[in-house]
């Protein structure tokens, strides 16, 4: 029998381009990400700090520095402790029920089937609607003559102060805000579910596990980082909530359902007190960033418990 030898492979030609990346330092490659983000978030950071320790209204170029003035004057203002107080509301229910209704219902409707794409569909389009939009949709409904209070009046049941009352107000804030945002936890917790291997639910099965239980044992701790992302995402976006209330309620009744964003664009426009603004802008950004870090440990000493 005879074997023929095989033409070995001719050497690999490196291209000009391949020798030019391998001579240049890797940070000098990551350079314009990091450009980009010194741009975009350093130096408005700087910015607005240096601008928390004046009076400058945002419109003249008289001003001078008066320290930390405006921070005293933030949490001294009721206006403000109030809108705060309404944002940690806002983002601490906020947060519970979009993540326990986005992973609700991704449990529900993550299987294959034409009806549960269609249903991720309509429970993911809200989230990508403009906010106003939603704002102006919410408000037409819930006024005293809108869609809601005209179907409760044809069923014999008296209108209800949605946008009127200061608790009807808070809660109707909350709930739109739910609404359109609990689409997109619902799809990051679809794409955890599909991710876990299906040895596991067999193996469940085969013990005598019922759905409840493969949920609470096998699903929850194998999507426990997809929790944690979802965690922290809503928790800081509902913390910068703003355009939902301003189309909404436009921080009424009495000024119950303003948020602190609503607060500091209030303060640095309407009020021509952009170092105001400025300052509590720089508290926010201290508290966002503590809160998120503080939930991300939080939930990876969960994972490594899930994992030990």
């Amino acid at each position: 029998m005879v074997t023929l030898d095989r033409p070995a492979a001719p050497p690999r030609r490196i291209s000009p381009a391949m020798r030019w990346r391998a001579r240049v330092p890797g940070f000098l490659m990551s350079a314009p990400a990091v450009l980009v983000f010194v741009a975009m978030f350093i130096i408005p950071m700087i910015l607005a700090f240096v601008l928390s320790l004046t009076n400058w209204n945002g419109y003249s170029l008289n001003f001078t520095f008066i320290g930390f003035d405006n921070y005293t004057h933030a949490f001294r203002n009721p206006r403000t402790i109030d809108a705060a107080i309404f944002t940690a509301v806002v983002a601490f229910f906020g947060t519970i029920a979009c993540n326990v209704l986005g992973l609700a219902v991704a449990a529900l409707i993550s299987g294959p089937g034409r009806a549960n794409t269609v249903f991720r569909t309509i429970f993911f389009y809200p989230y990508i609607i403009s906010a106003l939009i939603i704002g102006f949709l919410w408000a037409a409904m819930l006024s005293p003559q809108g869609a809601v209070n005209s179907v409760l009046g044809a069923i014999g049941l008296d209108p209800l102060p949605f946008l009127t009352d200061i608790g009807f107000a808070k809660a109707s804030v909350i709930a739109t805000i739910v609404w359109s945002h609990f689409g997109f936890n619902m799809i990051l917790y679809i794409a955890g579910i599909k991710s876990v291997p299906t040895e596991y639910y067999e193996a469940a099965t085969v013990d005598g596990a019922s759905p409840w239980q493969q949920f609470r044992n096998v699903t929850v701790p194998l999507i426990a980082p997809v929790l944690t992302v979802n965690l922290v995402l809503t928790l800081v976006g509902l913390l910068k909530v703003y355009d939902v209330v301003l189309a909404l309620t436009d921080g009424g009744p009495a000024a119950g359902t303003q948020t602190i964003v609503f607060q500091i664009l209030k303060d640095s426009f309407a009020n021509a007190k952009l170092g105001l603004g400025a300052a509590q802008s720089v508290v926010l950004l201290i508290i966002t960033a503590v809160l998120g870090l503080g939930v991300t440990l939080a939930r990876r000493g969960a994972e490594k418990k899930v994992a030990d």
